[in-house]
């Protein structure tokens, strides 16, 4: 089986940032996934469960309603690792063009006052919500984005590298 292409990042190397983590063709459209790392992987703890599901509910509302952007969204949720987020876009931007848009959507959980959607009508898990931690990391995140927006290291994926050998067989590094 082969190894899907997100598996292929080196994540002791990963540093919170924004990173083009594949480009499809469906249909006559280009998509693109990005990889919304918060958190440095298996440095930091992984963002709690209930803070990151408020950050779902808040961002997905926010991007999907930002006027010039909604129309390109497709999708934002949560990273199983706990780590970050996907954002599925329409199009192929570069990670650095959207980054404004990352650090106003993750402003404005700062400034939210209660979590959309966190009804049990609404969410399968509606009191799974932590807004006050949300807002911690909202705040870190988009700190984080503003002070290294010229540093190429947060857009570009590390990857690992693998030896193969004569008869095709792949190593990862050590």
């Amino acid at each position: 089986m082969d190894m899907i292409p997100s598996f292929s990042v080196d994540h002791t190397k990963i540093i919170p940032g924004i990173f083009t983590s594949r480009v499809d063709t469906v249909g006559d459209q280009l998509v693109t996934t990005y990889d919304i790392r918060v958190t440095r992987p298996n440095v930091e703890p992984a963002v709690d469960v209930a803070a990151m599901h408020s950050l779902e509910h808040i961002i997905a509302t926010y991007l999907r309603n930002d006027a010039e952007w909604k129309e390109s969204i497709i999708y934002w949720g949560p990273m199983g690792c706990l780590t970050g987020f996907y954002l599925i876009m329409k199009g192929n931007r570069a990670p650095k063009d959207i980054c404004g848009l990352l650090i106003n959507a993750f402003r404005s959980v700062e400034e939210a006052e209660e979590v959309p959607g966190a009804m049990a009508v609404n969410c399968g898990n509606y009191l799974m919500h932590n807004l006050i931690t949300a807002k911690w990391y909202a705040r870190r995140f988009a700190d984080y984005l503003t002070e290294h927006a010229n540093d190429p290291k947060i857009f570009e994926y590390p990857k690992s590298e693998r030896l193969v050998t004569d008869d095709g067989r792949s190593f990862f590094d050590s």
